[in-house]
């Protein structure tokens, strides 16, 4: 794929905050995740990463219908096995770029969210919702089983709510979806935009040296022993000293104090 098929799919802004935010384009009224889409946005995902004055990284698709459909179908319905494994295996690559990626992501997220879309979904920080949204992973219905990131949803919603997901392919509608612990939030569609960018600029304005610091944590203590998470944070935290960050943002506070 050349840089005009890149940005043909993914569309990047950076504002003068260093919020950047990263829009699913032509990819249908759904935004479905062809292997061009997703080696598109996979792409620009990569290149967000390399600038250090990002603070923050928005993901959207285009319109309101819904955030991702899901992977292709008519696409996945001509794999073989071999080809199956390399389609699967960039949509692993591009939840992965987003779940490692250094500043914090925040999914926006209307309308449908479905299969490979909820994936992608559960590999960023922050999943803001709109009140008309419907969550599912429906693979089983077509033959294929969910797979790559809907490996963290017993972690996320716990084993029973996961099983009944992935078992049945049922839809979640936002209220339960909050409920469960599977979005952050659930807002009015009218304020989905304002409510993302609320959120965005809270994580803009903090030292962004400790918001990357504890987006790592939190990525290590998925995996990590407690005690060893726990020890593995005292050096965390003396190291933030070294950034400057505490003793501005403490001062402010102090002086606001006064």
């Amino acid at each position: 794929m050349n840089q005009l098929d890149s940005q043909h799919h993914a569309g990047v802004e950076i504002d003068g905050r260093g919020i950047a935010t990263l829009t699913i384009r032509e990819a249908g009224s759904l935004n479905i995740l062809s292997t061009p889409v997703t080696t598109a946005l996979t792409l620009a995902v990569d290149a967000l990463a390399k600038n250090d004055d990002i603070r923050v990284l928005i993901i959207k698709g285009d319109g309101q219908k819904g955030f991702i459909g899901g992977a292709d179908i008519k696409e996945m319905a001509s794999l073989t096995r071999e080809s199956g494994e390399r389609f699967i295996s960039r949509l692993r690559g591009l939840c992965d770029a987003l779940r490692q990626f250094p500043a914090p992501v925040i999914a926006r997220m209307p309308g449908w969210c479905l299969g490979g879309g909820l994936e992608l979904a559960l590999a960023c920080d922050v999943r803001i919702a709109a009140d008309n949204a419907n969550f599912g992973m429906p693979e089983v219905k077509v033959g294929i089983p969910s797979v790559i990131h809907a490996a963290l949803m017993p972690r996320l919603i716990g084993n029973a709510r996961a099983t009944w997901m992935l078992l049945t392919g049922e839809i979640v509608d936002a209220r339960e979806a909050l409920a469960w612990g599977l979005v952050s939030k659930v807002v009015p569609l009218a304020s989905l935009d304002d409510e993302v960018g609320r959120v965005a600029s809270i994580l803009a304005e903090f030292g962004p040296t400790v918001v990357r610091q504890q987006k790592r944590l939190l990525r290590e203590w998925e995996d990590a022993p407690l005690d060893t998470s726990i020890d593995r944070s005292v050096g965390e935290f003396g190291s933030a000293f070294d950034t400057g960050e505490p003793q501005r943002f403490m001062s402010e506070f102090l002086n606001r104090k006064r």
